[in-house]
């Protein structure tokens, strides 16, 4: 069968295929710019979500008896989560932020649920992920060749420090966003099922994602990509498949991680990359990928994967197959032999370059807990050590989570905390950290609903990847790599934070789930026919008719209860969008129309009456404008949504201290420094009103946006 016609087949038996791939462009949109992690970026995308969501509902009938009782399990504990989320900003210390962070989970549920619902074929999924993965794929060859041509100043901005952090804006997001798809490349690439030209297009693709990636000298992506592949060969049939794929995939990183780790590990003595350098690794990547696609390529056609359905026919397809009895087992041998051999010589390779596992081990636990001083001050940043504040920061998730076991402190309320109670100069938002993030913030109570809701949805997929849909199979187990790269990497990162990355993580798991098989519908065989689906045997109903109106009477029902969800979803979603919009307007016009932007930031105010950001925005503008008055007020009324602000309370002291109310200063500034204690600018001036003199309150603004601009 043609594989337009295999196509046009598929998305007529699943539908709900399209608003699907409208999701999916959404998320290649977020990937070109900052991963989708402002605010005003990714709450109009759930919007859309929201939509898409809304019209599958409405085109495509879904039965929820005939989704397999997995998924269901993994949808409602899905969407008790973010129900919990919604309600951790009663006793959230943060309201405006637990919005903002229960918001976010509402996305992924909407965007599991936009995946997950409807069942889909092998060819239909295929087509998803493959156009998820090979877009990726496009946006990393226009990386690299918007690097080549790139000016000093364009690659100062894109590389600083020599970290490629273009276009997601932090280096670790961005090697995780190319990863993402490289395993989805990689094990999609395996499939005979697909033509041999898509497969040696993965491929390639598969090596210049993961040079890209390097190009970040990400540390999280160096010790999560042994991880996977570990996971890979422990749990992923078709090992010998698997590993003569891998190799000349690795082969061709291999080649060209030379040429692209040199662009960061020899900068100026301005801390800036050499441009040849960046040609060099641009010529380099873009090289090996070419060569390891026409090397699969050209063993795929040998493969016989040249048919969509992967069944050769006539003489040709009888040769092949009498090759593959009489080679088969052997090549297996030979295989295992060399994988064998391989690891061997990795480990033992390894364990020469590292020496003593033991000394190594306690070596990355001491830099670990010491923080960046730690590190190696030279060589590759990939193997200084591990050097952060990530233990600080987990030591404060642990010990919310012990002060608050049940509930949680509220979603994406760490940062108040960490400022409380960390020992770093870092004022992180999130703990970094996907698991420390759900104890925290949510507590046993969401840790139960996360690992209930993921162990079920790994339950669908197992059942799909032993489906008897051929490429299904594959599918399914590529689109859980996916999902499960971000899982390790964000099991030590703060991923969850950037829709970019969780929006396309909770589809491709949600896509892997609907290839599960699903009772009552007929099920593909092997040789690409349909089999005949199985009928349950009912008893009659008790009066004729009375079932189905029965049934009409409870669809209309849900129906109606699902207007006024969706429409709640909306303004919760628009809401602090629309705030955020007002906020950044009157942060741009301050300067000539001042009025206007304090009515904008009022209107911002109204539009999200939780958060605390309006009130502060327009403190500081009135502290531009010698405004003390009308300053003083608007940080009591962003006290008055978030009493634990350290900022406004300290803005609030130095007011007071300027307007010579020396009793309430020092109220103001000691209550700040409780909420701040390490913060230099807090224990200056309270040491400058405990010594009788007068902070001046326009010289310390100008020194809190100093240190706002430094740690942005």
């Amino acid at each position: 069968m043609a594989v337009s016609a295999k196509l046009t087949v598929s998305l007529r038996e699943a539908p709900a295929t399209v608003p699907a791939l409208a999701a999916l462009v959404l998320f290649v949109v977020w990937a070109t710019s900052q991963a989708g992690y402002p605010l005003t970026h990714w709450a109009p995308g759930a919007l859309i979500v929201l939509a898409l969501l809304g019209i599958a509902l409405a085109a495509v009938r879904v039965r929820w008896r005939e989704i397999p009782p997995a998924v269901r399990i993994a949808v409602g504990c899905l969407a008790a989560y973010t129900a919990l989320s919604f309600l951790s900003i009663l006793w959230a210390a943060v309201p405006g932020a637990a919005w903002e962070g229960a918001d976010r989970t509402l996305l992924y549920l909407l965007v599991f649920a936009l995946f997950a619902c409807w069942r889909q074929r092998g060819a239909a999924a295929a087509l998803l992920l493959g156009a998820w993965t090979l877009a990726l794929v496009v946006l990393a060859v226009y990386a690299e060749l918007r690097l080549g041509g790139a000016s000093t100043a364009s690659l100062r901005a894109m590389l600083p420090g020599g970290r490629l952090i273009y276009p997601s804006g932090y280096a670790n997001a961005n090697a995780a966003q190319w990863l993402m798809a490289f395993w989805p490349a990689l094990l999609l690439a395996r499939s005979p099922r697909l033509p041999w030209a898509l497969r040696g297009a993965l491929a390639g693709g598969a090596v210049l994602l993961a040079s890209v990636a390097l190009l970040s000298q990400s540390r999280g992506s160096l010790y999560a990509t042994p991880v996977m592949l570990v996971l890979v060969f422990a749990l992923v049939g078709e090992r010998t498949r698997t590993f003569a794929l891998l190799v000349p995939v690795a082969l061709g990183v291999a080649a060209a991680a030379p040429a692209v780790l040199r662009v960061g590990d020899d900068l100026t003595a301005s801390g800036d990359v050499t441009a040849a350098h960046v040609h060099a690794a641009v010529a380099a990547s873009l090289a090996a990928a070419v060569a390891v696609g026409l090397v699969v390529a050209a063993g795929a056609a040998l493969d016989g994967g040249a048919a969509w359905d992967g069944v050769p026919s006539g003489a040709d397809g009888a040769r092949r197959a009498r090759l593959s009895a009489r080679t088969r087992a052997t090549l297996a041998r030979g295989t295992r032999v060399l994988a064998l051999a391989v690891l061997a010589v990795v480990v033992v390779g390894g364990l020469a370059v590292a020496g003593n596992p033991v000394s190594r081990v306690e070596s990355a636990w001491h830099s670990f807990k010491g923080g960046y001083g730690e590190d190696k001050q030279t060589g590759s940043r990939l193997i200084s050590g591990l050097g952060s504040n990530r233990y600080d920061f987990y030591r404060v998730a642990l010990d919310e989570f012990v002060a608050h076991p049940l509930l949680g402190i509220g979603a994406d309320n760490f940062q108040q905390q960490y400022l409380a109670h960390g020992r770093s100069e870092e004022t992180p938002r999130y703990p970094h950290s996907v698991e420390l993030r759900t104890l925290a913030e949510t507590g046993l109570l969401g840790a139960l609903l996360a690992l209930v809701g993921l162990g079920a949805a790994l339950v669908a997929v197992a059942r799909a990847a032993r489906g008897a849909d051929p490429l299904g199979r594959y599918v399914a187990v590529a689109a859980l790599a996916g999902f499960g790269y971000w899982v390790v990497h964000g099991s030590f990162d703060w991923f969850w934070e950037f829709a970019g990355l969780g929006a396309p993580a909770f589809a491709l798991l949600g896509l892997a789930c609907a290839l599960a098989p699903r009772r009552g519908q007929a099920q593909e065989r092997a040789d690409g026919t349909r089999a005949a689906p199985r009928v349950e045997q009912r008893a009659p109903a008790a009066a004729p008719g009375g079932g189905g109106r029965v049934r009409s009477r409870r669809r209309r029902a849900l129906a109606l209860a699902a207007v006024p969800l969706a429409l709640a979803a909306a303004a919760s979603l628009a809401a602090p969008w629309l705030s955020q919009l007002e906020v950044q307007s009157a942060a741009h016009i301050w300067t000539t129309a001042p009025q206007t932007a304090y009515a904008r930031l009022r209107d911002a105010a109204r539009l999200n009456p939780l958060s605390e950001e309006a009130y502060a925005v327009a403190g500081s503008i009135a502290l531009r404008y010698g405004e003390l008055a009308r300053a003083d007020e608007q940080f009591r009324l962003a006290l008055a949504r978030t009493p634990g602000d350290a900022y406004a309370t300290l803005e609030r002291g130095a007011i007071a201290s300027q307007q010579r109310e020396r009793a309430r200063a020092l109220g103001l500034l000691e209550r700040a420094e409780r909420l701040a204690p390490r913060d230099q600018l807090v224990g200056e001036a309270l040491r400058v009103v405990r010594a009788g003199r007068t902070i001046d309150v326009y010289a310390l603004d100008r020194l809190i946006v100093a240190k706002a601009q430094q740690f942005s």
